[in-house]
Order: C-alpha cells, then sequence, then structure tokens
C-alpha cells in the first residue's frame, strides 16, 4: 500500500488549493473560498440541482475568484492596495450606478488628490472601459485555467459570468436571469452569505440575501436558502473547511496522472508570474535552469523531478503580497521588505496540505536561503541547504537577473555570470549549482568533456580536494555539506574508482588530470 506522502494528487486537491491562493492574493481570510464552495454545494443539493450541475458548480466556485487574485498589477495601478479593494467588495449591491460609485470611491487610493482626480475623470469619460476590462480579464484568465485543467465548458462558460447579475446590471452586461449558468447563481450567493455569515452570523447572511433578491441573486435560490438556511450554514464556523471540500468532491478522489500534475504546476507557474508583468516567464525559465543542472550534478530522476516541480512553483507565495510592493521602481521600504521576504513562507503554506506536494512545497520554500546564513525566510546555512535547494536558488537568481525588473534593467549574459560568480565567491551560493546553472543557460565554461568513471561532477570535486591532502571535515567545510555527506560520497568513489585507499584515489586523480585542473585556478570554479 502507497505511502500518504506517495498518493497521487487529485484534481480536488490541486483546485482546493488554488482557492488557498485565491484566498491569499485577495487578502481575504483562508479558506474562505472553501466555506463558500460548501455552501454552494449544500445549496445545490437542497435546490434539487442534478449531479452534472453540482459536479459545475464545484469546480467553478473553487476557481471564480482566481483571475482576480493573480493579475493584480493593473487593478493595483487602478485602486492601489488590491487587497483594501476586495475587502470592500462584498458591503455593497454593487450594479450600475452603484458599481460606479465604489468605483469612483476607490480609484487612486494612496495617491495624490490630482493624481485621482485624473483617474476618476478618465473613468467617467471612458465610461468605466478600463475597469471592465480588469473584471472581463479576470473572467478569461480564471476560464482559460479551467480549460487548461481540461475541466470543460461546464465550467469554463459559468467562469466567464463572474461579474454578471441577475438584474443583468453586471460586467459586461451580456446576460442575466435565466441566462446566467446555474452553477454562477449559486456562487454569486454562497460567495456573499458565506462573508456575511463569517462577520455577522446567520442574521446577517439572511438579511443580505432578502436584500438583494432579485437584483444580484436569483430569486427562487434565495428562497431556497432562507427556507433551509439552518441546515445550510450548519457548523460553517467551525468546520476544517479543506476536508469537507474534499469529501464532496464530485469525482470521488479520482487521480491526476503524473503528466496531468505537471500540467497543472506548469499553469501555477504562469499564474503566479502574472503577478508582475516583467516576470512573465520566470518561473517555466527556473525550472527549466533546475532541471537541467540537477541533472548535470548527477541527482537521481527522481529528485529532477521534484526539483523542477518545486521550480515551477516556487513563487506562489508572492501572490499574497500586494502588488504594489513587487512594482516599487525605487528602494523598499522596511515594511515593503519584510512583506516580501514572507513570499517564501507562504509557497509551503499553500501547498503542503497535500501530501505529495508536501516535499516540492518544502524546497520551494528554500530559493531564497543562502549557504552564509543570510538568507530568508529561516536565515539556514551550509549542509542545513539541500542540493536540490541551492540549484533551485541558483536558478531562480540568474533567471531574476536576466530579466528586467521595476528597479533596474535585465542584466547582459555576461554580468548575470559574473554576479553569480561573485555571489559564489561571497559564500551565499553553491559553486556547483551555480556551474551547472550557468551551463544550463548556454555559457560556455571550461571544463572537460566527461567525467572518468562515471563520477558526478560533486564526486569529482570531493576527489579533488581528497588528492590536495583534506580531511574529511576540510572537505564538508569546503563544499559546505555534511561529514556523512562527504563520506558517501568517498563510499561511492572509491566503488567506482575500484580502490580502496584514499593513497590510490588521489593517484586516480592525478593520473586523470584531475588535480592538474583544479590546481590552475579559474573563476568558474570558485566554490564559496
Amino acid at each position: 500500500m502507497a505511502s500518504d506522502s506517495s498518493r497521487p494528487v487529485t484534481l480536488a486537491e490541486l483546485v482546493a488549493t488554488l482557492s488557498l491562493v485565491a484566498d491569499l492574493g485577495m487578502g481575504r481570510p483562508m479558506e474562505r473560498v472553501l466555506r463558500q464552495t460548501v455552501v454552494a454545494m449544500r445549496l445545490g443539493t437542497a435546490a434539487g440541482m442534478d449531479q452534472a450541475a453540482c459536479l459545475s458548480a464545484y469546480y467553478t466556485s473553487l476557481l471564480t475568484w482566481v483571475g482576480c487574485a493573480v493579475d493584480t498589477a493593473e487593478v493595483a495601478a487602478l485602486f492601489g492596495d488590491e487587497t483594501e479593494l476586495y475587502a470592500d467588495s462584498h458591503d455593497g449591491d454593487l450594479g450600475g450606478i452603484s458599481l460606479a460609485v465604489f468605483v469612483a470611491r476607490h480609484l487612486g487610493r494612496g495617491t495624490s488628490g490630482f493624481h485621482r482626480v485624473g483617474l476618476v475623470g478618465k473613468f467617467l469619460a471612458s465610461a468605466g472601459r478600463s475597469v471592465q476590462q480588469v473584471m472581463t480579464a479576470h473572467c478569461q484568465e480564471a476560464s482559460d485555467l479551467a480549460g487548461w485543467l481540461e475541466l470543460g465548458p461546464a465550467v469554463c462558460e459559468p467562469l466567464l459570468q463572474a461579474f454578471e447579475r441577475w438584474d443583468g446590471r453586471g460586467v459586461p452586461g451580456l446576460a442575466g436571469a435565466d441566462d446566467l449558468a446555474p452553477a454562477i447563481r449559486l456562487v454569486h450567493l454562497a460567495d456573499v452569505v458565506e462573508a456575511f455569515h463569517y462577520t455577522g452570523g446567520a442574521a446577517a447572511a439572511l438579511r443580505v440575501a432578502r436584500e438583494r433578491r432579485g437584483t444580484q441573486f436569483d430569486p427562487a435560490l434565495v428562497d431556497c436558502f432562507c427556507a433551509r438556511h439552518a441546515e445550510i450554514l450548519d457548523g460553517l464556523g467551525g468546520i476544517s473547511a479543506w476536508e469537507e471540500v474534499i469529501g464532496l468532491d464530485p469525482r470521488l478522489g479520482a487521480a491526476l496522472s503524473e503528466g496531468q500534475l505537471d500540467r497543472a504546476l506548469t499553469a501555477f507557474a504562469d499564474f503566479c508570474d502574472l503577478k508582475s508583468p516583467l516576470r512573465l516567464g520566470h518561473s517555466r525559465g527556473v525550472a527549466e535552469l533546475a532541471a537541467q543542472a540537477g541533472a548535470t550534478l548527477g541527482l537521481p530522476a527522481a529528485d529532477v523531478g521534484m526539483l523542477r516541480r518545486a521550480a515551477l512553483v516556487h513563487d506562489i507565495g508572492m501572490i499574497g503580497i500586494p502588488s504594489g510592493v513587487w512594482e516599487e521602481p525605487g528602494q523598499w521600504s522596511i515594511s515593503q521588505r519584510e512583506r516580501a521576504r514572507t513570499h517564501p513562507y507562504l509557497t509551503e503554506r499553500m501547498l503542503a496540505r497535500t501530501p505529495l506536494l508536501a516535499e516540492v512545497a518544502h524546497c520551494a520554500s528554500l530559493h531564497h536561503e543562502r549557504l552564509d546564513g543570510s538568507g530568508y525566510p529561516h536565515g539556514l546555512r551550509g549542509e542545513a541547504i539541500s542540493l536540490p535547494a541551492r540549484i533551485l536558488g541558483a536558478a531562480d537568481v540568474y533567471s531574476a537577473l536576466r530579466q528586467p525588473r521595476p528597479h533596474r534593467p535585465a542584466f547582459e549574459a555576461s554580468q548575470a555570470e559574473q554576479t553569480m560568480r561573485n555571489e559564489v565567491r561571497a559564500g551565499r551560493l553553491d559553486g556547483a549549482a551555480v556551474q551547472a546553472v550557468l551551463e544550463a543557460g548556454g555559457h560556455r565554461v571550461r571544463r572537460r568533456a566527461g567525467l572518468p568513471s562515471g563520477l558526478t561532477a560533486r564526486e569529482a570535486e570531493v576527489l579533488v580536494l581528497l588528492g590536495q591532502g583534506r580531511s574529511n571535515p576540510e572537505i564538508a567545510a569546503e563544499l559546505h555539506v555534511s561529514r556523512k555527506t562527504v563520506s558517501s560520497h568517498l563510499e561511492h568513489i572509491y566503488a567506482k574508482l575500484g580502490v580502496r585507499t584514499r593513497t590510490e584515489a588521489a593517484l586516480f586523480a592525478m593520473r586523470h588530470g584531475l588535480l592538474g585542473m583544479a590546481a590552475a585556478p579559474e573563476p568558474d570554479r570558485n566554490i564559496g
């Protein structure tokens, strides 16, 4: 029987994880979308919806707000801190004039009065097209993601109606009443009911449902909710929403294949990068660099696969940080820096609930740790940082340097290489990892075409240091690994070379030119 950590990931678990990302990006309480989904499913059952409609509602509910959480650069440009905007969005019945007033009140928050007046003027002159375009884009992105996850039209189409209303006064205003998909009608009501129940209990949820009956919400669903609210809201404030939602899985725990999981995590990568336009393609790029570097350094195939997945999702925690931090063109303030430095922790928190992804999440969360202890979020040093995490950190740095950022232009290839080597000399990045990443990035390096007797790059490093007369503790300190790891490498070296003593191993190194190559200083082999 497979262990829990090797149990395949289900589609429900993956999409539920995306709902946590939506909570994070919109600054809402954790598991808010999960509770919304519980309400939607209970309401659908109470209303007598068939199995197909309930399946549609399940995935529609979990994905409805994902677009709002990730593509926020334009929202931030219009409204400032997007989390403050979303926090206020449930308060009023936003349709037609009331929506326009809400938008105008929030435009340009945190900026000068002159700038705010200009934004409001443009909004009025264009009849709100800029805001409508952003809202429509968010719907399209969620729908596209559902398509990428192979959820089909039953989920893709309702997601396009996320900002529509029963009375037809929503955005883009193309559908209303019976033209709205049953799934999105459930989500509209469940979303607001959950929010008001969370802050004011059942009385508040009932009040808002009745007030918006026939305007924002389907009257028949409101009547059903009011008649059966006790069972629909039963225990909502105290349940484990994650377990409840996974238990409601309409596909009954159908597992994703390895290929489907990789495809889904690639979608995660693309969504992460939407958080900041200049980062588009960053996560995919890091994944390719890290996987190639891992193979070069002799990682087992399973570890290379894990590393690639960790690279795809390493920045998912960025979604939980307001876009204004990532788009800051100058130096970060202390508070901005502290918020930014939480994103690796948030990455691990988002993914840790699914056993198979827990190892991936842990590796991903270490991409800003540094060998000298200067990294974050844990300040790990030396051997506490695994080789896959060192490779991921090096790949992330290189990919970031080759892209522009709001505070600097992109580095040329030679500048990026020199910066990487400087980080090695400073003792922050692992020399072998940097070397392998640079090779993966197309840099020419001075090294032999292959290593004798099947030695890996790391084993060759250990052998060179052994030949130079270093003790096991000295080799461990030089390579920032444990003594146990050095002993393991030496066992493999002796077995591969067919030798029994350190002297024989040293002779092998000299006869194959390994010591001679190491003795000639090479700037691209300076292990920090």
